[in-house]
């Protein structure tokens, strides 16, 4: 493995790609892998990735700890996924009608997912999450969703982080409450009881800039119970967390089944697929509202999604991801406390949050991040992170090498 310096250089790769692109793409970049948000020294464009590792387009190597932002549950380029992916794609993928794939993931769905009668397929967060909101306005007849401060939930304009664009009335019947807070949560059930459609929650707290916090379980049995008492919707935005907490939903463990539940990242290992699930009592209300999208019955990504669901099942993708992940933590803890540095590691262990005492403006963070690029091992300082099945134990050990580096060199530089 390559260690990379990764300062932009005149006649790197990299940097004549963003001036070509800062030509015809405004700002050059859009969204969430926009790397001008990161340290600079990060790379914006990568030639190709495999298993737990990427190449950028400069030839470095790192293992990764984002998978895609989170799409990438069995290592990029799973073989069998893709083997799945190459079937279809001789038969077709794009058709004036869905290929008999469609039947069998939604049939896959509704057998692994607890709550799930019915599935629904998109092609992104967004998608599914609007479309759990619009199916919970329609058979409910009421208009307010409530929605945790803070929370991110998509990019239309009803939730995106941006006002740019956005209107009053976009936002119009959407009110707040404070995650794990059942008194601020009942407070907002109270103000819109009459004409509340819907209670909706992430899977545990993963604001950026802050700690994670997992769902207490008092906070999810109150979901569950207001929403029963006001004949609201409990939708669970699962695009994040989905098969990486529990196969059947991340709220299983905590013994609440949501009505409706959003799904994408890790639903097709990186093949462009969401999906809305849900119960009987929403199965009317699903068929009248008017959802689609032009490529929406792609088959590739289903069979995609076919092969992965079913390969996590059989390798137990999720216990591997929770042990490379408590391995990472400990050893984290351990490098930490030897140089003397305060760091929270909250969320899963298979979705790590890494965050510096005192550090309000991510300068440790920052400094820790750049240090580890340096070092071969692509991490985040403020976003929470992401382990696949692909990482095995050596890999957290080769990452863990760079991390005592890298937190060496931020206690030099802090003390």
């Amino acid at each position: 493995m390559s260690s990379s310096q990764n300062t932009l250089l005149p006649n790197s790769r990299d940097k004549l790609l963003r001036d070509r692109a800062a030509r015809v793409i405004p700002g050059g970049m859009w969204g969430h892998m926009n790397v001008a948000r990161l340290p600079d020294g990060y790379p914006q464009y990568f030639e190709k990735a495999q298993g737990c590792r990427l190449w950028d387009v400069d030839g470095n190597e790192y293992i990764d700890l984002m998978c895609g932002y989170g799409p990438i549950v069995l290592g990029y380029g799973d073989p069998d996924v893709e083997k799945a992916v190459e079937r279809q794609r001789g038969k077709g993928e794009l058709m004036t009608g869905p290929a008999e794939i469609q039947v069998e993931l939604a049939e896959l769905l509704v057998e692994t997912v607890a709550h799930a009668d019915w599935a629904v397929l998109a092609k992104n967060g967004t998608d599914a999450m609007t479309a759990c909101v619009t199916i919970a306005r329609a058979a409910t007849r009421k208009r307010k969703v409530l929605v945790a401060k803070g929370a991110y939930h998509g990019a239309a304009p009803w939730c995106t982080p941006s006002v740019a664009g956005v209107t009053t009335e976009d936002r119009a019947h959407i009110a707040h409450f404070e995650y794990n807070d059942v008194a601020s949560l009942e407070e907002a059930v109270h103000a819109v009881r009459d004409d509340l459609a819907a209670i909706l929650v992430s899977a545990f707290r993963h604001d950026v800039r802050r700690a994670q916090e997992l769902p207490t379980p008092a906070f999810a049995a109150a979901v569950r119970r207001l929403c029963d008492q006001t004949g609201a919707a409990l939708i669970l935005d699962d695009v994040r967390a989905g098969f990486r907490i529990d196969m059947g939903g991340s709220w299983e463990p905590l013994g609440i089944k949501p009505d409706l539940a959003g799904w994408s990242k890790a639903i097709a290992n990186g093949h462009p697929l969401a999906a809305v699930t849900g119960t009987d009592r929403f199965r009317e209300a699903a068929q009248q509202v008017y959802v689609t999208g032009s490529f929406w019955c792609g088959a590739t990504p289903m069979a995609a999604a076919v092969a992965t669901i079913r390969k996590m099942k059989e390798i137990d993708a999720i216990a591997k991801m929770r042990t490379v992940g408590t391995r990472l933590r400990e050893g984290l803890d351990a490098q930490a406390k030897q140089y003397g540095l305060q760091i929270s590691q909250t969320g899963p262990v298979q979705m790590p949050q890494i965050l510096f005492a005192n550090d309000p403006d991510f300068v440790m963070g920052n400094r820790f991040v750049l240090a580890a690029l340096q070092r071969g091992v692509y991490m985040h300082p403020w976003h929470n992170m992401f382990l696949s099945a692909a990482h095995t134990e050596a890999d957290v050990d080769r990452v863990l090498q760079a991390t005592d580096g890298a937190l060496k060199a931020v206690a030099e530089q802090t003390s």
